[in-house]
C-alpha cells in the first residue's frame, strides 16, 4: 500500500502532514503603546518569525497566532526575538495559548467576591508562577488583588485621583516579568 493513503492515516509516521489543526495562541507584550509600536509593523514581525493568521487587537501589545504546538516558553523567545529584529525593540511577551484563556473567562474568578458595581476586573499574567502566594486580599486606595490561579492574578479597581495605583501594588507583590490587561481585553483576545 502507498504511503499517506487514507487506509494508513495521515500524520508523523507516514511522513505527510496532519489534518489537525494547529492550535491558536495570544501574546500579550507590556509596554507596548502607539508610540513605540505599530500594530501593522508588528504584525509583520510575528509573520517573519513563520507564525499564520496573525491578528493584533487594539494598540496595546495583544496578538493572536497560530503556530506549531510548542512551549510557551519557545514561542516568547521566538517572538521577542523577531520584534527585535523588526522593530529595533523587544518587548516582554507572556504567550498563553487560545484555548487556556477561554477556560479561564468561563471558570469566571470573580464570582465569588462581592465587586464594587464600578470596579474594573483586571487580569495580570505573570511569566512565572510565584514562589508563594501572598495572603490575600491585599487592597490598597481602591486596588484589590483578589485571587492568584497558577500564572494569573486577579484584580480590581476603582479610579481614584491617585492614577492606576493597581499597577504599583501589582508589581510591588509579583515583580515586573507580568503585564496586565482588562477582563474585556482578554475576552476580545480568546474569540
Amino acid at each position: 500500500m502507498p504511503r499517506g493513503t487514507v487506509e494508513e492515516g495521515f500524520g508523523a509516521r507516514s511522513g505527510v502532514a496532519s489534518f489537525q489543526s494547529m492550535p491558536r495562541y495570544a501574546a500579550f507584550l507590556r509596554g507596548v503603546m502607539p508610540t513605540n509600536a505599530k500594530m501593522p509593523e508588528m504584525k509583520k514581525a510575528f509573520e517573519a518569525a513563520g507564525f499564520t493568521d496573525v491578528k493584533t487587537l487594539l494598540s496595546s501589545g495583544n496578538v493572536v497566532f497560530t503556530a506549531r504546538a510548542a512551549s510557551e516558553t519557545a514561542l516568547r523567545q521566538k517572538i521577542e526575538v523577531a520584534l527585535l529584529r523588526r522593530l529595533g525593540n523587544s518587548f516582554l511577551t507572556i504567550v498563553r495559548p487560545v484555548d487556556a484563556l477561554r477556560a479561564l473567562l468561563a471558570s469566571d474568578p470573580y464570582r465569588g467576591f462581592r465587586l464594587d458595581p464600578a470596579a474594573k476586573r483586571i487580569v495580570t499574567f505573570l511569566l512565572n508562577k510565584p514562589a508563594a502566594t501572598p495572603r490575600l486580599p491585599i487592597e490598597q486606595d481602591g486596588a484589590r488583588i483578589l485571587a492568584v490561579k497558577g500564572r494569573e492574578v486577579f484584580t480590581t479597581y476603582t479610579r481614584t485621583p491617585k492614577g492606576p495605583v493597581f499597577m504599583t501594588l501589582l508589581e510591588k507583590t509579583f515583580g515586573k516579568e507580568q503585564t496586565t490587561r482588562t477582563w474585556e481585553t482578554v475576552t476580545k483576545v480568546a474569540r
